[in-house]
């Protein structure tokens, strides 16, 4: 019998949230290396929130997963075979391997990871897309400016705390919005916010916008969008003329697909998020991160080593099991981490 590995698939598409049945853990054939490829033994995965999407069958920037097609995503972890010189076998490497416990992939596919360097981790948050993700938004479409007013909800996600300690680094004031009063404590004392406030205690978003206009006394510059909902709507009347608002994703949304009645439910109607585009000249900007990965050295290169000097700090949630991590995907969803998602596999 051949050597086995596992992996969870796509059961069936979610119908609004999804549920445990949406997914299948199975066990199936270990791969094997071909020329100028690399067998990895997974030993941490990543979970993101852009992996909700894919499990929709809807025209977006990338396919979907196919029902019984294995989930995507990126992972790190060991060489255990290699037909490629760039990797020896106890090598280190990020791959989007997908939610498995191995995974082959060319080797030109592959970053090679040094353990000496930090921990291997760290390339599927804070030095990884997320991080990434979140430096070049800022820095791309945010264009922060000393002595301007960044919101970012989210806070103390990857994305969103990346977002606020680089612009604290620039000089702007920051003010984040999490989901409940620990998150809010942990922005401001763990990564430098100057405020944080709690969406969960504000029952509408005028209530919310209320708050926002306290703590943001000088109006609002840069909006740097990842959850859209009662935020959004918040937000919109506080934005000055000129600013900015970099879009990287909307989690707020993904459970109604983008698309359906409840995608607009309760929010600004668009005629009114126009208007205000339009009559204060904002600059709103969409990006997918993988259409700029010529960035990336540049992005390691600057933000590096700010985290080896503790400059820029992140967080890490940390699930165990392979089996374990549709759970920790769902609650993820809702808000459920506290930093960066992972699932320890080894």
């Amino acid at each position: 019998m051949s050597e086995q590995m596992q992996h969870i698939v796509l059961a069936s598409r979610p119908d609004g949230a999804p549920v445990a049945e949406n997914f299948r853990l199975e066990q199936v054939a270990m791969p094997t290396p071909a020329d100028g490829e690399v067998l990895v033994k997974v030993h941490y995965m990543s979970l993101d929130p852009y992996m909700r999407g894919r499990m929709d069958d809807a025209k977006s920037y990338a396919a979907p997963v196919p029902v019984g097609g294995p989930m995507e995503g990126g992972a790190v972890g060991q060489v255990i075979a290699s037909k490629s010189s760039a990797f020896e076998p106890g090598d280190f490497a990020f791959g989007m391997f997908g939610w498995a416990s191995h995974g082959v992939l060319p080797a030109n596919q592959l970053q090679k990871l040094d353990p000496k360097m930090g921990p291997i981790t760290a390339a599927l948050g804070v030095m990884g897309m997320p991080g990434f993700t979140g430096w070049h938004g800022l820095n791309a479409y945010g264009r922060p400016k000393a002595g301007e007013t960044l919101v970012v909800a989210a806070a103390t996600g990857p994305v969103g705390s990346m977002v606020g300690q680089l612009a604290k680094h620039a000089g702007l004031r920051v003010v984040g919005i999490a989901g409940g009063a620990e998150k809010c404590a942990l922005a401001v004392e763990t990564f430098g916010f100057d405020a944080c406030l709690d969406h969960r205690a504000y029952d509408t978003a005028r209530d919310l916008r209320v708050a926002l206009k306290d703590a943001c006394p000088d109006g609002i510059d840069i909006y740097f969008e990842n959850v859209g909902g009662k935020v959004l709507e918040a937000i919109m009347p506080l934005m000055n003329p000129f600013g900015r608002i970099p879009i990287c994703g909307m989690i707020s949304w993904y459970n109604a697909g983008g698309l359906g009645a409840d995608a607009t439910d309760g929010v600004m109607p668009a005629p009114a998020i126009w208007r205000n585009i339009l009559v204060k000249y904002l600059s709103v900007n969409g990006f997918i991160i993988s259409n700029h990965f010529d960035r990336y050295p540049e992005f390691l290169k600057e933000v590096g080593p700010m985290v080896a000097k503790g400059e820029v700090r992140f967080l890490e949630d940390i699930a165990e099991g392979l089996e374990n991590a549709p759970a920790a995907f769902m609650s993820m969803l809702t808000g459920g981490n506290t930093g960066k998602q992972i699932v320890k596999l080894v």
